[in-house]
């Protein structure tokens, strides 16, 4: 009987993986076959950027992923800012219009993509923005532009930036779930919200400096390109002068009422394009295609860029969140390579991990031994981010870069109320009583809690050290700065955390400065596995990799945003290096 139930599980077993692999090679040729070929872009066309989908700093190659149709799209930064740069030399391309540029980035990448359009538009060529409706982030990005439209009956929300923060207290109280909470540093708030029903004044006070530190680099801009003064950009802000069309166009903000049709013809006339027919557009997807081989590289001298993007966390790694694996190889295979002249390590992340971010801290300890280290923080570069920043040769940041939160904090959940309520009762048998076990139906022993504040404590002291070394400043000097505070680029720049403000290629030319590199190309670091290859690898029970959660910052507002946040906190793993709260700036 035995027997003939191993053989049919076995014809089973077989079967599925016939019917897998059969998948498999079907869904290969399906994309294979729908590969599209090189990208024509015809004469006197109009580079239109339709951005899709979330906006990183690099993706996966997706034309390398046969799955990657099926996933979530996505660009990459470095694609759009590379698309921007060859259509400007482009003659073909007689302009860009920003067409519905709803789109989900972070305020830095806003911006690096906004200076870049700056930079086009000196070639002589313009740049024309419609919408329907915009939004604070993509009115600001349309703000370059030569001309803005919106629809007769659109929407031109700038009102300043605000973010709101949820606490929890007496959600825990009622609840019978809580989470214990251990902390350094009096800005480390990111377990505030569990202790507090109100926001503290230390919060306020950081909260408040850093959204007028970064209105104030957005106000500049749209100030300057909307042929405003600061202050009169403000008033109207103040008193919602772009808050109706009429309000919008009477008070600068735009330059015109129309419909998409009417913005068609008016392409048609800026650019001399051939009427009657719709203005011939080549899709900002379509050009990344090919701009991708007008990339700059070679193969005597290059820079490599190691980019450290997501949160992060125990593991592998890959483009999602920050593993010490996949990242410490990425800074060593640069080492090795004898064409590499000097290192850009590229950080987008508000921390996490106080182990990872210290394996990760030494890789760049020993790289920067052999070549110069130079960091370019993206959005954010914050606790954890910092750490593993603070032992470069020099450390730029984006002027929409939020930094430092020096500081770092334990979180356990405790459900002994609950259980309590319920009637469970947690025993537990244990060889020693040393108190190094937490059970979360039991309440947190002094023992486990004294345990706690040590490890915490000396992390602390190993982050400010860390820090110390590597900007020459004293341990009472970095404290001072520290405590959990998250500061802006131009504050840390003024307080020594960073030696200057400018995007990635600032931090590449100074790499290759320090690496005496004057002709070089461009390698980029860690190889990041594609869905396909991932599925591939779990297939063979090889390794199943982390899986990182969506964005604390997203859908915040909503219940499925709260639970994600709640979840998030639950599933930190050891001493947290992370960003003081879960910010959405908007």
């Amino acid at each position: 009987m035995t027997f003939l139930r191993n053989f049919f599980a076995s014809c089973l077993g077989t079967l599925v993986a016939f019917g897998v692999a059969f998948f498999m090679f079907f869904s290969i040729i399906t994309a294979l076959s729908d590969m599209e070929p090189k990208t024509v872009i015809g004469n006197k066309v109009v580079l239109e950027l339709d951005f899709q989908g979330s906006v990183k700093d690099r993706i996966v190659d997706q034309s390398q992923d046969p799955f990657g149709a099926f996933g979530n799209p996505q660009m990459g930064l470095d694609q759009i800012l590379l698309a921007i740069e060859v259509a400007k030399e482009d003659s073909r391309v007689q302009g860009i219009s920003i067409r519905n540029a709803y789109f989900m980035a972070g305020w830095s990448q806003v911006k690096a993509i906004r200076d870049a359009l700056t930079d086009f538009k000196t070639s002589g060529k313009k740049v024309f923005s419609y919408a329907e409706f915009y939004d604070q982030k993509e009115y600001y990005l349309a703000s370059v532009a030569d001309s803005i439209f919106l629809t007769p009956t659109g929407i031109v929300g700038v009102k300043g930036l605000s973010s709101e923060v949820l606490y929890l207290k007496d959600f825990q109280e009622k609840s019978g779930i809580k989470m214990e909470v251990i902390r350094h540093g009096k800005y480390k708030s990111a377990v505030e919200p569990y202790l507090e029903n109100e926001m503290s004044v230390a919060q306020k006070t950081q909260l408040t400096a850093l959204l007028d530190g970064l209105w104030q680099v957005m106000a500049v801009d749209m100030a300057k390109d909307r042929n405003m003064t600061l202050k009169q950009l403000n008033a109207f802000v103040e008193i919602m002068g772009a808050g109706t069309p009429s309000k919008a166009l009477s008070n600068g903000f735009i330059d015109g009422l129309l419909y998409e049709d009417q913005y068609d013809l008016a392409l048609k006339k800026a650019f001399d394009l051939p009427l009657p027919n719709k203005p011939k557009t080549v899709a900002l997807s379509d050009y990344i295609r090919h701009s991708a081989t007008k990339r700059p590289y070679s193969s005597k001298e290059n820079i490599a860029v190691v980019y450290a993007q997501g949160e992060i966390m125990y593991g592998q790694g890959n483009a999602d969140y920050i593993g010490q694996e996949l990242t410490i190889e990425g800074i060593e295979a640069a080492v090795e390579n004898s064409t590499v002249k000097a290192i850009v390590l590229r950080i987008n992340s508000p921390g996490g991990s106080a182990l990872v971010s210290d394996l990760i801290w030494h890789a760049v300890e020993k790289a920067k031994a052999v070549k110069p280290v130079v960091v370019s923080m993206g959005d954010v570069a914050a606790s954890g981010g910092y750490y593993i920043a603070a032992g470069a040769n020099k450390i730029f940041a984006s002027p929409a870069t939020i930094t430092g939160s020096i500081g770092v904090f334990g979180v356990l959940p405790n459900m002994s109320q609950l259980a309590e309520e319920w009637g469970v009762n947690a025993q537990e048998v244990a060889t020693h009583d040393n108190g190094a076990t937490y059970s979360v139906f039991s309440p947190m022993s002094k023992k486990f809690r004294a345990l706690t504040v040590q490890g915490i404590e000396d992390t602390y002291q190993t982050f400010l050290s860390r820090v110390s070394s590597g900007r020459g400043m004293t341990m009472n000097q970095v404290d001072a700065l520290a405590q959990g505070r998250v500061w802006t680029a131009e504050a840390a720049l003024a307080g020594g955390l960073i030696d200057g403000i400018g995007d990635l290629d600032v931090a590449i030319a100074e790499a290759a400065l320090l690496g005496g590199a004057s002709d070089y190309g461009i390698r980029n670091y860690p190889k990041y596995k594609s869905p396909f290859e991932q599925l591939i690898e779990d297939l063979s029970g090889v390794r199943t990799s982390i899986k990182t959660f969506a964005s604390l910052s997203q859908n915040q507002l909503d219940a499925a945003g709260f639970l994600k946040t709640v979840r998030q906190n639950i599933k930190q793993e050891g001493i947290q290096a992370r960003m003081p709260y879960a910010l959405e700036i908007k």
